[in-house]
């Protein structure tokens, strides 16, 4: 198990180095640097700017080095002292600019994933263990609504209901006193009140295609010889069900962690709009639109970052599942 866990960890770290690579060279594709985007606005208001102001912008900047120049500089700030390095459009240091915002991503996207496989895996086995009966057509029908209702309306349906309908207000992620409150633990608690409504807007689809994975599956172990089998030798049924079909049916739903990240995070900025929450989605946006290489490729690295922790999550707990993952490693 350790030496499984050793070689996922090696195998993560080669991919977040050859990530970073891949998107710091993203980051320069587009024409043009944030130096031509300035120069482009001074012009837009009526200063004039030559092509010698805008090498000299580009040389304080330290834009006119070469991309791997600038690249080994960047990492090896990033790895050996957290540093980020320096917005280009807000002139401060990246970890302050995105600051909490990017620990609230974090905390709505594991928050998601929780309420997701929370509430996937036993419907999905109660379905499973009784099919075709009135609760496992209920929950097919509402698993086809949540994977075909797209999140913002969900977003704005929940905001309407609890306006008009119960008067109260479901955006944000705090009551308005505990907004600019330093952390407590009445914030906390407050914090966690409004943090089941983005969950369960951002993880509804991903639970209804969870249940519907964990119910094929189970409808496909159940039946099978082995589990005949240790029912003829007289196992308790519930033990049987945890023990055996239950424990192989896991296994996709455990192997698509990295990837339901991904989507929650992809889905998160268009939620975060409807809701007012305090996402990284708009801010990543304009780093974008104005070229800031250093924020928006802190931010795509960090967004990359938590799917590849995400697919190694998966492999710990596949190993923990089924000893033929970390087995079949040895072979």
């Amino acid at each position: 198990m350790a030496r499984f866990l050793l070689q996922r960890f090696v195998i993560m770290l080669v991919m977040l180095a050859g990530l970073s690579i891949i998107v710091f060279i993203t980051i320069e594709l587009p024409p043009g640097d944030f130096a031509d985007r300035q120069a482009y606005r001074m012009k837009s208001t009526g200063v004039r700017v030559t092509e010698a102001d805008i090498l000299q912008m580009r040389h304080q900047m330290g834009l006119d080095r070469p991309w791997y120049e600038r690249y080994l500089s960047w990492i090896g700030n990033i790895v050996l002292r957290g540093n980020f390095g320096i917005s280009l459009s807000q002139h401060i240091p990246v970890t302050e600019v995105i600051g909490e915002r990017i620990g609230f991503t974090a905390l709505l996207a594991f928050a998601t994933l929780i309420f997701t496989y929370g509430v996937a895996i036993p419907i999905g086995i109660f379905s499973a263990m009784r099919q075709y009966s009135f609760g496992d057509y209920f929950f097919t029908f509402l698993g086809y609504i949540g994977m075909a209702v797209p999140s913002f309306l969900l977003a704005l349906l929940l905001l309407y209901v609890s306006v008009f309908v119960f008067n109260s207000n479901v955006g944000g992620l705090f009551s308005p006193q505990y907004v600019e409150a330093p952390w407590s633990w009445d914030k906390f608690v407050d914090l966690l009140n409004h943090l089941w409504v983005p969950a369960l807007v951002l993880g509804l689809a991903g639970t209804a295609f969870e249940i519907r994975t964990m119910r094929a599956t189970m409808l496909d172990e159940k039946n099978k010889l082995y589990v005949t089998a240790a029912r003829a030798r007289g196992m308790p049924e519930g033990r049987l069900l945890l023990k055996y079909p239950v424990r192989v049916a896991l296994n996709p739903i455990v192997s698509t962690i990295g990837w339901n990240l991904t989507a929650i995070i992809a889905g998160a900025p268009l939620v975060a709009f409807v809701l007012a929450l305090p996402d990284t989605g708009p801010l990543f946006l304009n780093a974008l639109l104005d070229q800031d290489v250093y924020l928006s490729g802190a931010m795509l690295l960090l967004y990359s970052t938590l799917t590849i922790v995400g697919t190694f999550m998966s492999d710990i707990l596949l190993a923990l599942l089924d000893p033929r993952v970390r087995y079949g490693e040895r072979t």
